[in-house]
């Protein structure tokens, strides 16, 4: 396993590479989760690149940039057991120079859910992914499930700017209780940890309403927030949402599928996960 720095050493390296090449973005602080994105990539293409930078773009002002978990070493161990090819992990400067006024936004996708609470995050994600893609030219990108509305939004970023490479969607890692793994979930306190896993029992009430025949999105959004509210003491909710899961348009009566999504505090930690209601 080599670790890069430096953008253009890295360049150099992946040119030397096998074909096809995986990467797998991430602000590190690694988890199950992130382990299944390098399993799957590892499956499927013949190098590997990790990338580690917790992207300040993509933080708004009153938001956990500063305090975000960190332990690079710990990452970086982890990797070499795993067996990546490449590790990159640049600092801020070189990603962002003084002068650097480029920004890239997927206008009517970055406006819903996330967006209406987080009004920047997506330009800052969309433009550390672009870099980062355009740094180390791969043929496939592995993300998480769990940010379903950043998957898409890079897909499409993706076909508008007409890059050669494939964004694939892997399904959302949860631990034994339904908790979506996240490196937030750290923040928990106990009390909040052991009620944490009643987001994913929402979803999930959600989910088998539909499936038994309720196609009201109020009548499930109503038992959802119930059985959330309930469950979980000091929380707020930003949004509960059920909309089509190509647009993110909210849906009044749903047919065929869409996307259950939620935003919650939980004292001071903010998560999100999100199911998808088809009736299989």
């Amino acid at each position: 396993m080599k670790i890069y720095t430096d953008i253009e050493q890295l360049r150099e390296a992946i040119r030397h590479t096998k074909r096809p090449l995986g990467i797998v973005p991430t602000m590190g602080y690694l988890h199950k989760g992130h382990l299944e994105l390098i399993r799957h990539s590892k499956n499927e293409n013949e190098s590997l690149v990790v990338t580690i930078f917790v992207n300040p773009t993509q933080f708004g002002p009153d938001e956990d940039f500063r305090r975000y978990p960190k332990k690079i070493d710990q990452d970086i161990n982890l990797l070499e057991k795993i067996g990546v090819d490449f590790v990159f992990i640049p600092d801020s400067e070189s990603i962002y120079n003084k002068s650097h006024e480029t920004w890239v936004t997927v206008e009517q996708l970055s406006t819903k859910l996330e967006g209406q609470f987080r009004p920047n995050h997506f330009k800052g994600v969309t433009t550390i992914v672009l870099k980062l893609l355009n740094i180390t030219t791969p043929d496939n990108a592995y993300f998480g499930q769990k940010d379903a509305q950043q998957v898409k939004i890079i897909q499409q970023m993706v076909r508008d700017l007409n890059l050669p490479v494939v964004i694939k969607s892997i399904p959302t890692v949860r631990e034994h209780d339904g908790l979506a793994f996240s490196s937030r979930n750290i923040y928990l306190s106990r009390d909040e940890r052991k009620s944490a896993n009643e987001i994913y029992k929402g979803l999930i009430i959600g989910k088998e309403l539909f499936k038994n025949g309720t196609i009201s999105s109020k009548e499930i959004k109503e038992s959802v927030t119930k059985h959330i509210l309930s469950g979980i003491k000091n929380s707020k909710i930003d949004y509960i949402s059920i909309a089509s899961d190509d647009t993110f348009e909210e849906i009044n009566v749903i047919k065929d599928s869409a996307l259950l999504s939620i935003a919650i505090h939980l004292g001071k930690t903010r998560l999100i996960d999100n199911i998808i209601l088809e009736q299989k």
